[in-house]
């Protein structure tokens, strides 16, 4: 397995998935085998077969949870006199549109909620920037301009 690099919030959240699957996750499904169990005739319970392929499921998360939290790497966000690195906040403008991302690792990235990987096109052109720097990424549907109007 690769390894991975996480802010100490992506490190958390692992933490925080291997805890519920181990205690709640569990034992729910515990409880629902041993209720299909007792339906009777296993063979054609559907109930019974759904319950044991989320088990399974569920165990093979657990698992992969466990081996990546052994092999991450977590990365403190660092204060560079207002540089944009893995970790940062910032807002950008792009024309009359203002975002906010939060800069992270590529294991972490979800674009919808704003958080960006440092590999992805915007978050490479951001990196190592400050508040007032302009940068221009290509993208798929042409170029984009965007200002740095803060970084924390």
């Amino acid at each position: 397995m690769v390894e991975k690099i996480v802010t100490p919030a992506g490190y958390k959240k692992y933490l925080d998935e291997l805890e519920q699957l181990k205690t709640v996750k569990r034992r729910e499904i515990a409880e629902r085998v041993k209720a299909a169990k007792e339906q009777g005739d296993l063979s054609e319970n559907a109930e019974y077969a759904a319950a044991k392929d989320e088990q399974a499921y569920v165990e093979g998360r657990i698992e992969e949870l466990e081996q990546t939290i052994k092999l991450v790497t977590v990365v403190e966000p660092k204060e560079k006199g207002g540089q944009v690195s893995i970790g940062s906040k910032i807002t950008v403008s792009m024309g009359d549109q203002t975002m906010e991302y939060e800069l992270v690792s590529s294991n972490e990235s979800d674009p919808a909620s704003g958080k960006i990987s440092t590999e992805s096109a915007v978050g490479t052109a951001l990196l190592g920037k400050k508040k007032g720097d302009r940068v221009t990424v290509t993208t798929p549907g042409g170029d984009v301009d965007y200002s740095i109007e803060k970084v924390s």
